[in-house]
């Protein structure tokens, strides 16, 4: 039999097993979905300029200063009264105890004080909620303090950003990328699945005992997992644009480097994992653990800067930090691949997947010595 009639044949095998394994179907296809889906509702799902806080005002002792400083506060756009008219200390310690208000406002409380009290619940200390609130207020009491010492500020800001993609950037536009960069990923660590299987029963090793050609068997399963990665990227880009209203601006060349660059290298690491498993169970194992890993610290869901600092040099160590930013230059920033920092996490990437694969061969070799030399 000829190399291309092998090699047909390999691929329709190859086709066959990819469907009939379940689990393949779902890591690769309805997990990222599920997982993008959630996050989308959860984070994508409303805009600043409908937050609301809801708060209550104590107003201890009437002054000309404290009803000036509660007139203003209702004029916060973000802050809303549960009741309009101050109300006692202990009712605001009640409500905010029972989370019927998002935080108490205490204004001063006496003529002579100069300080207003912010309570919280305890709970909601460290929520985005409080912080807002906190920093609003703390906006409120200098523009407050400017206006006592008739005072008008010289200084301001505007905050504006700029993009290579042609209209600002929103959440769903990093989380649809975030999610593709993850599934593809994860169709490299859980599709070696049928290696370990076929070791396991004998069939690889019978295999090897036939004319067929071993490279052309990689080269068929290789080129079916390009097929799922490819059939992932339009999936999750149809749900993610015409159900979350995400955004892609597309430079053809950079995301075809970056899609084949990562398809290999994470390829390589479940030929890795494959090669050290006796067991589909061992094998599942050791790719869950690396995929959650590197789920959650490769900037997939949030922007690694959100990470702690400690944590920073682990995700600049992991490959799928660059596979995901790879992504993203070529889908939504629409980035030229004469760009420097492209090019050094492509190679990062790479040098992940020639060591994988250079271990799991030798692993590979090592098993198949010793089993000959039994």
């Amino acid at each position: 039999m000829n190399g291309a009639k092998q090699f047909n044949k390999m691929f329709v095998a190859q086709l066959k097993m990819m469907f009939r394994e379940k689990q393949v179907w779902f890591w690769n296809i309805f997990f990222p979905i599920i997982l993008m889906v959630l996050f989308m509702i959860i984070f994508a799902g409303g805009g600043d300029d409908d937050f609301k806080a809801t708060i209550a005002v104590s107003e201890p002792v009437q002054t000309a200063a404290s009803e000036q400083l509660l007139g203003q506060l209702r004029q916060v756009p973000v802050l809303e009264l549960k009741n309009e008219a101050p109300i006692s200390k202990e009712q605001g310690l009640e409500w905010v105890k029972n989370e019927d208000v998002d935080a108490l406002i205490i204004l001063p409380e006496s003529e002579n004080a100069s300080s207003l009290q912010l309570i919280v619940n305890t709970k909601n200390e460290r929520s985005a909620t409080t912080q807002v609130v906190s920093g609003v207020l703390d906006k409120f009491i200098q523009q407050a303090n400017l206006a006592a010492a008739g005072a008008q500020p010289v200084f301001g800001m505007t905050v504006s950003s700029v993009t290579s993609g042609e209209v600002d950037l929103k959440y769903e536009d990093f989380l649809l990328t975030g999610m593709i960069g993850l599934s593809i990923a994860q169709g490299g660590l859980f599709g070696m699945v049928d290696l370990v299987d076929m070791r396991r029963r004998g069939l690889l090793k019978r295999l090897r005992m036939t004319p067929a050609r071993m490279g052309l068997y990689g080269l068929s399963s290789m080129l079916v997992r390009l097929m799922l990665g490819i059939v992932q990227i339009v999936v999750l880009s149809l749900i993610g644009v015409y159900g979350f209203g995400a955004s892609l601006h597309i430079n053809i060349f950079s995301l075809a480097i970056a899609f084949f660059g990562g398809a290999l290298v994470f390829n390589a690491m479940g030929y890795l994992f494959s090669s050290f498993s006796k067991t589909i169970e061992a094998y599942m194992g050791m790719a869950n653990i690396a995929s959650m890993l590197m789920m959650f610290l490769s900037g997939v869901f949030f922007p690694l800067e959100s990470l702690p600092g400690w944590l920073q040099p682990v995700t600049q160590a992991l490959p799928l930090t660059y596979f995901v930013d790879g992504m993203r230059d070529g889908l939504i920033y629409a980035e030229s691949i004469t760009n420097g920092a492209f090019w050094l996490g492509m190679s990062i990437m790479a040098l992940w997947g020639v060591v994988s694969f250079l271990v799991g061969a030798q692993v590979y070799k090592t098993k198949s010595i010793s089993e000959e030399a039994r």
